[in-house]
């Protein structure tokens, strides 16, 4: 799949103004979805829509810039006073762009997953090459639907449910509870785990991305009472997500280098299970200069995203000599233009601006220097064994049923570290070492935001919130570092986009 088929994704690349599609769509043959190769097309029209700047960059901008984790010198170079810091950096979101177009390029993956499901037929029990093609194609378009509400429900909460094609008779949806999206995610999953087959080969995701996808929903459940089901419990939940998650365990490896995962050398690797396909003549994938730390490559590099420092500390105090540190950081680096050393904290210890206090987030840079071309390459892995891993780790430390240490230790035994004394205490003591885990290992990668407010306001305010403001290592500043949002109204969800609001006449 590195290299999409192109032919007929021009003819599914349409993109609506808003969800409330007030543009009709392209209304598509149906005869076109009778022929295997058309429809594996329409299948790679769904994947380019999710690889858009819009639907990829745009969402981990936003994912990235919500979590409370780092701060930008975007459009304020050394300021903490530029619109980011202040806003979706500082956990006081407004209606800005980068949320907007990510609502748009998401809605747009909606649409497309919506013309699929409704024209492809599936047979109950496929055995030839077209029939399991086909129920691969389908279960992969329930999956992306099912992603896409995922993401949207857990940044703006309440949102327009579409599951149908729209027509000059039903252009606008309202808004649906949350509690409604999370359902129509998890009947989706569902249908994507029994319908994919791998007929699609190397480079689209398995059943077993679907059953990870439900498990951290079951997992968001499990701590949010307003949004189960029934008289299904905390618990209830916890033992679901278990066995969603251990239906993907031992299906993938660890590999055994964490820094080749950031590389476009080891793409669709053991430990893959959802990843994004990038080719540079096709996708326009920018996220290499977007995030390749000034001067790192010899041209096209804004390194927009920089880890707070105090985060970075308290990875460095865990794991001094964590592998995963240089893999994920980079504070120290010759400038591949005038050859002149660069130096940020911690290895700057002045802290005398914003690009100077705090290390660039490393894993999306471009790792050829040499590079200079706008676009890149890099494969994006969304989901990956590790990250089940951990999933596992937590899970059986809330039904505490004896095997949490180890699935993390098997985590921590590819970096060469071992589980630190947290690990061995009560459960409160796991719990909070686990989640701080996920930082240290999947920082960056797009579940921060959501992992952080999974656990509800207290867990993220206390956690995240009032640590980062209250630090002494390596000592808040208000010039360098920005103060987090204290306010629930502010600090949990993003406000619906403006121009959605404007053309959806049944939101206001």
């Amino acid at each position: 799949m590195k290299k999409l088929n192109f032919i007929l994704v021009f003819i599914f690349g349409f993109l609506s103004s808003s969800c409330n599609l007030d543009e009709s769509p392209i209304f598509l043959d149906a005869t076109l979805y009778e022929n295997p190769q058309s429809a594996a097309a329409a299948l790679d029209g769904i994947y380019q829509k999710l690889t858009t700047y819009d639907s990829m960059e745009r969402r981990y901008w936003v994912n990235n810039g919500f979590s409370g984790l780092f701060i930008t010198h975007r459009q304020g170079n050394n300021v903490t006073i530029n619109p980011h810091n202040t806003n979706l950096m500082a956990l006081k979101p407004i209606q800005d762009q980068d949320s907007e177009l990510l609502w748009k390029g998401l809605y747009a993956v909606i649409v497309q997953s919506n013309t699929t499901i409704k024209n492809i037929t599936v047979v109950e029990n496929p055995s030839t090459s077209d029939e399991l093609l086909f129920s691969d194609i389908m279960g992969q378009a329930y999956f992306t639907r099912a992603f896409a509400y995922f993401n949207l429900t857990r940044l703006f909460t309440d949102i327009p449910l579409w599951t149908e094609i729209a027509d000059d008779k039903n252009l606008n949806k309202g808004k649906s509870p949350s509690k409604e999206i999370y359902a129509q995610v998890i009947s989706d999953a569902k249908m994507a785990a029994s319908l994919m087959n791998g007929a699609k080969g190397i480079g689209y995701p398995k059943q077993y991305a679907a059953n990870l996808l439900l498990a951290k929903l079951y997992m968001t459940l499990a701590t949010n009472p307003d949004l189960r089901e029934g008289a299904l419990t905390e618990m209830d939940y916890w033992q679901m997500a278990y066995d969603e998650a251990m239906k993907v365990y031992g299906q993938y490896t660890l590999v055994s280098d964490y820094s080749s995962l950031f590389t476009d050398t080891n793409e669709n690797s053991s430990e893959s299970i959802f990843e994004l396909q990038i080719s540079q003549d096709a996708s326009n994938s920018q996220m290499g200069r977007n995030y390749t730390p000034n001067g790192y490559k010899v041209s096209q590099n804004f390194g927009w995203l920089r880890v707070h420092a105090d985060v970075f500390e308290i990875h460095r105090d865990m794991y001094p000599n964590d592998p995963r540190i240089d893999a994920t950081y980079l504070y120290d680096y010759t400038n591949a233009n005038s050859g002149n050393p660069l130096r940020t904290y911690p290895a700057n210890t002045t802290r005398r601006n914003v690009r100077a206090a705090h290390p660039f987030l490393f894993k999306f840079a471009e790792k050829d220097k040499a590079h200079s071309n706008q676009y890149n390459s890099q494969n994006i892995v969304v989901y990956r064994y590790a990250d089940l891993l951990l999933m596992l780790a937590e899970i059986s430390n809330e039904l505490q049923n004896g095997q949490q240490l180890g699935y993390v230790t098997e985590v921590l035994n590819r970096v060469g570290v071992s589980p630190h004394a947290g690990y061995f205490g009560a459960q409160e003591e796991f719990r909070d070492a686990i989640m701080n885990e996920y930082r240290f290992e999947l920082i960056g990668e797009g579940e921060d935001s959501h992992n952080n407010r999974r656990r509800g306001f207290d867990y993220f305010l206390n956690k995240t919130i009032l640590p980062h403001n209250n630090s002494t290592n390596p000592g808040f500043k208000a010039n360098v570092d920005i103060l987090l949002s204290t306010d629930p109204s502010q600090v949990m969800n993003l406000p619906i986009p403006q121009s959605e609001i404007n053309t959806n006449e049944l939101i206001n």
